[in-house]
């Protein structure tokens, strides 16, 4: 499975914003951003004034890098939100949103979407009485999920919550059982759930040409 290996850290530099990619070190002085926000390489420091399309092609970006997916799944989400009914834009981020992976994340249980990635793809997550170590897939309402797990993993992901209950709180559209680390869907997310920086119609606008 592809997936993106160099320094996080440089994609919220050239996105221009933290991304929060790598989980408490972000809320950190140590984050790599506050000490150069401006974008990675020799000329990063040049301003000039961005056309349409790079506005267009930056927002695209920055979604994928925010949801940790590569472009052919990306394309694949955005067809899917496209032959729905509705604005495009808000459904591909109601899509987004209703990945496991992010539900996850979503939920308190883990410090970034790629650690919630590896607690889904390492086994210790149940939709219902069914193990589930897709990471990509999309939540439905109504479905419980369950973490189940040794000791460790279980103390770490209540470890998670503690830490992430001091910057964010779980998302409107999950009831989430802290104890049992037990998850319920109750509706699937709306946009105006989702408080990211994000200008979907722009990407709508960069995938329709």
């Amino acid at each position: 499975m592809a997936r993106y290996k160099d320094a996080k850290c440089k994609l919220c530099r050239r996105e221009g914003m933290k991304l929060f990619l790598k989980g408490a070190k972000c809320n950190t002085e140590k984050c790599p951003f506050t000490k150069r926000p401006y974008s990675p390489g020799v000329h990063g420091k040049r301003q000039s004034k961005p056309s349409y399309y790079s506005l267009q092609l930056r927002e695209k970006q920055k979604a994928k890098r925010l949801y940790g997916v590569l472009e052919r799944q990306f394309r694949r989400f955005f067809s899917l939100a496209h032959k729905a009914k509705g604005a495009t834009g808000g459904i591909l981020i109601q899509v987004l949103e209703r990945r496991l992976d992010n539900v996850i994340y979503r939920s308190l249980f883990a410090l970034s979407r790629s650690e919630a990635r590896q607690i889904v793809r390492h086994g210790f997550v149940f939709l219902g009485q069914k193990r589930m170590n897709i990471p990509s897939y999309l939540v439905e309402e109504g479905q419980t999920i369950h973490i189940k797990g040794g000791d460790n993993i279980l103390k770490n992901i209540r470890q998670n919550i503690d830490e992430n209950s001091k910057e964010r709180s779980v998302s409107p559209w999950l009831s989430v059982d802290k104890n049992d680390l037990k998850i319920e869907i109750v509706r699937l997310p709306e946009r105006g759930d989702v408080t990211l920086p994000i200008n979907e119609q722009l990407i709508v606008e960069l995938y329709s040409k």
